[in-house]
């Protein structure tokens, strides 16, 4: 295998385990500031239980993030030498903002929410915790206008064979940037919202701490339904912007090899790109494509027979990943709504509790694909229609790095086990009893 192959699957390998963590912690941070805010409005003592339960889970998540993140930039220099060359006047200021600003504003106050309990106000600490929750996002926001102007390169000339910026604040409003940020951090709050649902019907099922979990499902859901039809609308929107910058990757996404007016969508099918065509096509339904990339039933498509072959992603994954991450956003908005009719009789409905028990897994896996699509229908480009991903990577021995994607493999494996284990545990055990008086001044 050749080093640009090891490189990208050893980066997809530690993003994709990293991102296990990254949502959980945007996500959980807004639920549990709410949670924290609701304890200081009404002094009931049940959401300041549930702020420390769900704040130990939290905090374990939040320390595997950090630990699994910590590893991704320094391989924008061991693997991705000629990339970081290439963009580093760009890119470097970007990630440097969200290191020194939205991180340590973060991690600094999270050391304060967990060590100011009996030091802080009731009103002061709950502050903390959002400000928490804010550096958290808007640390995500550098992250993908770091993201977005690899896939939509603005404000920058290109001088001695590398790009320079020119115009900050057209990297800034990027309009990709700003639609991933708008669907990747509400996604992150779906993911919470499943993640405290389930972890409650978890207890419910068998009867534990009722009042607390009943309450720590139906706050979950408000955000859970809000957010998966917010994702799903906002999903619109981006895709009609991937049409106009990444005409490749829509192409791709459907698998619509002729281009054509009244493109179709297909529902399902087998892409067979040796052939340049779909061996099985299910479900064709005539205009769709064309709504869903211009709101224009009669818009022209491009399809990929158009594009030269160097220049096409992965298309079955690509379509793979596209329809997995829509369908489960399907399932999460008709779970939610199911979840909201259900709301007052939890205990009476056993298999929806179930059902949201088992759907944990599901947002995690909706987002990982999320991600698959953008970067793998990115492809072959680093940087779109700049910078091919074959002329980023360092100049090393594949075998080094085989090595360290086998090292990053087993290290990784056995931090995920353990940090699972102590979440589930946790989760398990449920809320400890409250002692009399919690110690927090007024």
């Amino acid at each position: 295998m050749d080093v640009v192959f090891l490189s990208r699957l050893q980066f997809a390998a530690t993003t994709m385990f990293h991102f296990l963590f990254v949502p959980l912690t945007l996500g959980l941070s807004v639920i549990l500031a709410v949670m924290e805010t609701r304890y200081v409005q009404t002094g009931d003592e049940l959401y300041l239980r549930m702020t420390k339960f769900w704040g130990k889970l939290f905090l374990i998540n939040f320390a595997l993030g950090v630990v699994t993140g910590i590893t991704l930039e320094f391989q924008f220099g061991t693997n991705w030498s000629r990339y970081s060359a290439y963009v580093g006047d760009i890119f470097g200021s970007l990630l440097a903002i969200e290191a020194s600003v939205a991180f340590f504003l973060e991690s600094t106050f999270i050391g304060i929410w967990i060590f100011g309990w009996k030091k802080l106000s009731k009103k002061a600490h709950a502050v903390v915790a959002w400000l928490i929750a804010a550096g958290g996002n808007i640390s995500a926001l550098w992250i993908l206008l770091a993201n977005g102007w690899m896939q939509h390169p603005v404000g920058y000339t290109m001088r001695d064979g590398r790009a320079e910026l020119t115009d900050f604040s057209a990297v800034v409003f990027n309009k990709f940037a700003i639609l991933e940020f708008l669907h990747t951090v509400p996604a992150g709050l779906l993911l919470a919202a499943f993640f405290v649902m389930g972890i409650s019907a978890y207890h419910l099922l068998r009867r534990q701490h009722i009042e607390f979990f009943t309450r720590s499902f139906r706050l979950a859901l408000i955000f859970g339904l809000i957010t998966s039809i917010w994702v799903a609308v906002e999903g619109d929107s981006h895709a009609v912007h991937v049409a106009e910058t990444q005409p490749a990757k829509l192409a791709a996404m459907e698998a619509h090899w002729e281009s054509t007016r009244m493109a179709p969508i297909v529902l399902l099918a087998i892409p067979d790109e040796k052939n340049e065509r779909n061996m099985i096509e299910i479900g064709k339904l005539p205009g769709l494509l064309s709504f869903l990339g211009y709101h224009d039933f009669n818009a022209r498509v491009v399809g990929l027979k158009d594009i030269p072959a160097d220049q096409r992603p992965p298309v079955t994954l690509t379509f793979i990943a596209f329809r997995t991450m829509v369908g489960l956003g399907t399932l999460f908005i008709l779970l939610t709504i199911t979840g909201w009719l259900l709301r007052n009789k939890l205990l009476e409905n056993p298999w929806y509790l179930r059902l949201m028990l088992w759907s944990i897994p599901l947002p995690y896996l909706a987002i990982e694909m999320g991600w698959m699509l953008a970067e793998v229908g990115r492809q072959p480009w680093i940087v779109y229609g700049l910078l091919k991903t074959s002329d980023a990577a360092s100049p090393v021995a594949s075998g080094q790095v085989a090595g360290s994607l086998a090292a990053f493999v087993l290290v990784y494996s056995l931090l995920g086990a353990a940090g699972f284990y102590l979440i589930a545990r946790n989760a398990a055990r449920g809320p400890e009893e409250q002692s009399a008086g919690n110690g927090q001044p007024a």
